[in-house]
């Protein structure tokens, strides 16, 4: 565990219902509050809903080091310890998912109930010689990471762009578009950054062989970002017995682009 670990004060947002908990795990480089569309929803249905901003980013702490899977899926023991959570549903968004899968390998599954990835990372990103399908090749994480060191405010306007849109076109509103951008912003670019690696490079193909819980697997079909066949597809097969869903012209953001299938998605595994 990182050293630093004991003294990150992480942003964490617990609606307290006596329901089964559900946590939230936000996408690279947003905060919790991107799940906007689905905590209302949730504690509608009678579930206690925690959503925390990973360090570094939104209203959490931002120290200069612990920004590899290892420590980011401590700090969700960490939140899982403190709000004292038992029989619970983790719920990975894009980097997310990696904390899910991680976390796993590293605290095992007795505090859960099941998990979800959605339009998440696993099982590898990175196009290497072992992993001829990862959907990210090294010019272009390069390329991802000078954009950013570059120009800050250019990157995350395109980004957010790629982010909501299916076949080149914007699924949802600028002013909701928007929202997205500030939340970029709410991130330390250092944080940022070692993130970026951290999602690019890191295997997950091991810790998927370990999960026995009931698993979701949700991706929109017209992903920009991280493209289900390189990605969701894989990691619903890595998982015998996940169950799939593909939301039809959906893009990377389908929690907001697509917050209605999304949500029924979501709640139809979770009172399975």
């Amino acid at each position: 565990m990182n050293p630093n670990d004991s003294v990150v004060r992480l942003h964490i947002e617990d609606s307290g219902g006596p329901g089964r908990p559900v946590v939230l795990i936000h996408g690279w480089p947003l905060s919790a509050q991107a799940w906007e569309p689905q905590v209302s929803v949730l504690r509608a249905a009678g579930y206690r809903v925690v959503a925390y901003d990973r360090r570094g980013f939104g209203r959490s702490d931002k120290p200069e080091s612990g920004y590899d899977y290892e420590a980011l899926a401590d700090d969700l023991q960490r939140v899982m310890e403190q709000c004292g959570l038992q029989d619970a549903t983790l719920v990975g968004f894009s980097m997310g998912g990696g904390e899910v899968a991680r976390y796993i390998a590293r605290h095992g599954q007795t505090r859960l109930h099941s998990v979800v990835f959605a339009a998440a990372i696993p099982p590898y990103l990175m196009k290497t010689g072992d992993n001829p399908e990862g959907p990210l090749g090294p010019e272009k994480a390069q390329q991802m990471a000078q954009s950013l060191e570059q120009d800050r405010s250019a990157f995350f306007n395109q980004f957010t762009r790629d982010f909501f849109s299916a076949n080149g076109a914007l699924q949802v509103t600028e002013p909701l578009r928007g929202e997205a951008v500030a939340l970029c912003h709410q991130s330390a670019q250092h944080a940022a950054l070692a993130c970026m690696e951290s999602f690019a490079t890191t295997d997950f193909r091991e810790d998927l062989k370990m999960i026995k819980v009931p698993t979701l697997v949700i991706h929109g079909d017209s992903d920009a970002i991280v493209p289900v066949e390189g990605s969701g597809l894989r990691t619903h097969s890595a998982v015998p017995h996940s169950q799939l869903v593909l939301v039809n012209g959906a893009p990377h953001g389908l929690n907001v682009s697509h917050a209605q299938a999304f949500n029924e998605a979501l709640l139809s595994f979770l009172r399975a």
